[in-house]
């Protein structure tokens, strides 16, 4: 595939997950893709993937404006860390309040923010939020922080892209649902320890609330964040694109 050939791609978060997923095929179509996380120890057995690898903690605003700023051209802007906190309002602390803010949301507010400059000299580019359904979209019991925060991810993209929608940057968000991921199967564990269930009745609980009966693959929301980030998508901008086998339906 060559449909991003000549593009300069940044992804966070992308040692596992949907990270990995999206920087392996933003390389696989044509990209030059410098894949970040807090760990590079995880990009070792991926080393022939194409992709350039670099440490960054996105909870260090001097690292992303150093990463970023050392680049003479960005063409994409993947914005992957997160952290999903269970409970409910009244379980919720202060503490878990500003983690989930700051990694979450505060963290692609500092990457946006030290992008940005390059995209504008370019008179183009793309930039994918990986929010969740699981947010304004849609309220889902004992999410209570992490909903709050992936909320916040769908606001700043639908203002970051009315601001810059003249200047060729185009801003958009992906919302999954329940995506099969080493954080999702730490959950399920996480979640048979709390109930006393075992590990394939937890799973069989989130699987239940999947219309389409499955939860979704991380090549999945790939394919999607490939499109978004080709000239394909061109006219699209300030959008929550969902992909949840139907849970929003």
């Amino acid at each position: 595939m060559s449909r991003l050939v000549g593009k300069v791609a940044l992804v966070t978060a992308a040692g596992q997950g949907i990270g990995r997923a999206i920087a392996v095929g933003l390389a696989a179509a044509g990209a030059e893709v410098i894949a970040t996380d807090r760990s590079v120890d995880l990009f070792a057995d991926i080393a022939d993937a194409g992709l350039q690898t670099r440490r960054l903690d996105v909870l260090d605003r001097a690292a992303i404006a150093e990463l970023i700023g050392s680049m003479p051209r960005l063409d994409v802007l993947v914005n992957c860390a997160g952290f999903v906190h269970h409970g409910d309002v009244l379980t919720a602390t202060d503490d878990e309040w500003s983690f989930a803010f700051d990694l979450n949301a505060r963290s692609m507010f500092w990457t946006m923010q030290a992008a940005i400059p390059t995209m504008r000299r370019q008179q183009r580019g793309s930039i994918i939020n990986i929010a969740s359904v699981a947010s304004s979209l849609k309220g889902v019991p004992n999410r209570f922080l992490y909903s709050a925060s992936k909320a916040a991810i769908i606001g700043m993209t639908k203002s970051v892209a009315a601001d810059f929608v003249t200047e060729g940057i185009r801003v958009n968000a992906i919302c999954p649902g329940t995506v099969d991921s080493p954080s999702w199967r730490q959950r399920v564990l996480d979640a048979a320890a709390a109930t006393g269930s075992t590990a394939d009745e937890a799973r069989a609980a989130f699987v239940a609330r999947q219309p389409m009966g499955r939860v979704g693959t991380p090549q999945e929301i790939a394919n999607l964040a490939v499109y978004l980030a080709s000239d394909e998508s061109s006219f699209t901008t300030g959008q929550a694109h969902v992909i949840d086998g139907g849970w929003n339906m």
